[in-house]
């Protein structure tokens, strides 16, 4: 455990969420969208949303110092952006970044039983670049966290070359990274790009690469992932099974990533990690140990009555680097990986949900019932920690004896 409180810096995409709200007894039919529909709504949450916002907010939530270094436009949305933020805390903001732009901002659509669906603007996330980040500010953080690269044009275009060259400064500076996707649209300019080539240049500058299934599969398998394209995460588990998720697990890593963690929906969250030492202790001042060396676990949901789904990978992210960030091992930062998702979902929004770390840690050790998994575990066995099962490649598979799902 550490002496010295931890510290983070979130940067990349960042919105205003405009959340219409929809009566618990509404359950549309059809498409939403569609000439001449009218569908009632009640009064809108308005909240800030991206990865900044959900994962850097339930960072701080969850008790991490953070700053946010996200773009914001001079207008009436950005001023908005600035006002939320500041009313967690108003140090959050020290590092944002106004624009000559407009601020980006997401309608989220989130009926009642159904997942949801965006309308979404860009702004000035198109235009963030290397030089926006202030590696003075950066330099004394133990993580730098960026996400959603794919919704942001200059991240992505001329090979990546801005992303590259920001995760490159950032390792220079002795902090570890972590890295988030988004989904690609392959209609816009962002599916254009050839996602391996970027990674293959990205990923030896992150430590914690965290996509869920679907944009891992993606962007190591194109092919394969456009003949899937209408299956969600907990479909396509359950049709490729388990070996997937090693597969790709194995793949991102060999493209040079430390720690691989794919985020699974409600069925959870998988963990594959390097067996290479050495790879392992570029995490900076995170000092990754032989706890982190070789694992592979997976982490079923913890069981909620769901009231929407935004931010839930965002805050399933926060609860994993919060847990990294305290040095604590894989088997507790997976646990407060899912239970900080699961809490998530308990609200309409993507931040009031979440609770303290404290609070989050008493619910892990209350008995907290975890969602049985749609896909066959037979060659897996309970880890020895925490709310895991140890894979077959697993370092430690074997050891335990607990009782089974």
């Amino acid at each position: 455990m550490r002496s010295t409180p931890p510290t983070a810096v979130v940067a990349g995409h960042i919105c205003l969420d405009i959340i219409p709200t929809f009566d618990a007894r509404q359950s549309p039919s059809g498409p939403l969208l569609e000439p001449g529909k009218l569908i009632h709504v009640g009064p809108p949450t308005l909240a800030t949303g991206g990865a900044v916002s959900n994962t850097g907010l339930a960072l701080h939530r969850l008790g991490i110092t953070t700053r946010l270094m996200g773009k914001i436009g001079d207008d009436l949305f950005g001023r908005a952006i600035l006002d939320i933020i500041c009313s967690r805390d108003a140090a959050l903001a020290a590092g944002m970044i106004r624009s000559g732009s407009p601020s980006s901002y997401t309608i989220v659509i989130n009926p009642p039983g159904l997942d949801r669906s965006f309308l979404h603007c860009p702004g000035a996330n198109d235009t963030f670049g290397a030089d926006d980040v202030d590696l003075a500010q950066v330099a004394s953080a133990d993580l730098f966290h960026f996400g959603y690269p794919p919704l942001m044009r200059r991240m992505y275009e001329d090979g990546g070359r801005e992303l590259i060259t920001l995760l490159a400064r950032v390792k220079a500076q002795g902090v570890a990274t972590s890295l988030d996707m988004a989904h690609v649209d392959v209609d816009a300019p962002a599916g254009r790009t050839d996602w391996t080539a970027l990674l293959q240049r990205v990923l030896p500058s992150v430590d914690f690469f965290l996509p869920n299934l679907e944009e891992a599969l993606f962007v190591v398998d194109r092919p394969r992932s456009e003949r899937l394209a209408a299956t969600g995460s907990e479909e396509l588990l359950a049709l490729a099974g388990l070996p997937l998720l090693r597969e790709l697990g194995d793949r991102l890593l060999a493209l040079g990533a430390a720690v691989v963690g794919l985020k699974l929906g409600d069925q959870g969250l998988y963990l594959r990690t390097t067996p290479d030492g050495a790879r392992l202790a570029q995490a900076g001042r995170l000092r990754l140990d032989e706890r982190w060396t070789g694992r592979e676990l997976l982490a079923p949901a913890f069981q909620v009555k769901v009231a929407g789904t935004t931010g839930a990978g965002d805050c399933a992210i926060a609860g994993f680097l919060a847990a990294v960030l305290r040095g604590l091992g894989p088997e507790a930062a997976l646990s407060a990986a899912v239970g900080a998702g699961a809490c998530n979902v308990e609200a309409p929004d993507a931040i009031s949900g979440m609770p303290t770390w404290d609070a989050l840690q008493s619910r892990l050790a209350g008995g907290w019932a975890q969602t049985p998994l749609r896909v066959p575990l037979s060659e897996w066995q309970p880890s020895a920690q925490g709310h895991c099962w140890a894979g077959p490649n697993d370092r430690t598979h074997g050891g335990s004896t607990l009782p089974r799902l």
